[in-house]
């Protein structure tokens, strides 16, 4: 027996077929807007929601601030690790009378925040990037504090000390704004 040659399959052009298209996606209930107005391309975009919805808006210069604080709290942190004595100076203009290890004790806890900050940094979670900002504005006002304090028990006040405790400040209402604009919920278009 001598088979037959099958003619060519004829195939139907889908893509080209417009109005066979929009049957198919009408029938698959997808194309056409939601109740939110939202027009879903696919049907597993449809099922699993669209994640622009819990995408954070952040405010401007937000990531910028945390790459700034990242770094300063890594060399801070890296100067008072290895040059304990350098960096007292600084900021009390005396020499460190006592032993160096409560200023690499700080070193080491400034180091820890300095990992947050990094963590922080890399985030695209909004609840991450709150802790970090708390992390870091309650570390401003620790040291605002603490200096404050060590400032009216040795009874001098340095100019470098001042400008530290003004800079505390500034940093603080910086972290906090950052805090605030990232925690506010976003206006309804």
């Amino acid at each position: 027996m001598a088979s037959k040659p099958h003619p060519p399959l004829m195939k139907k052009h889908s893509q080209t077929d417009l109005i066979s298209r929009l049957k198919s996606r009408k029938i698959l209930g997808v194309g056409g807007e939601d109740d939110d107005g939202e027009v879903h391309r696919s049907k597993i975009s449809q099922m699993l929601g669209n994640e622009m919805k819990f995408a954070v808006r952040e405010p401007i210069g937000l990531r910028m601030w945390l790459l700034t604080s990242a770094v300063g709290f890594t060399v801070i942190a890296a100067m008072a690790l290895v040059f304990p004595n350098h960096l007292y100076e600084v900021v009390f203009e005396e020499e460190l009378s006592t032993t160096s290890l409560s200023v690499r004790l700080y070193g080491g806890a400034l180091l820890s925040l300095a990992l947050i900050m990094w963590n922080g940094l890399y985030t695209a979670e909004k609840i991450i990037i709150q802790w970090t900002l708390l992390s870091e504005a309650c570390y401003f006002g620790v040291q605002f504090l603490v200096t404050s304090i060590t400032l009216v028990e040795i009874g001098m006040l340095p100019n470098a000390a001042i400008l530290l405790l003004l800079s505390r400040v500034l940093f603080l209402a910086v972290t906090m704004a950052y805090y605030y604009h990232l925690g506010r919920k976003p206006k309804k278009i």
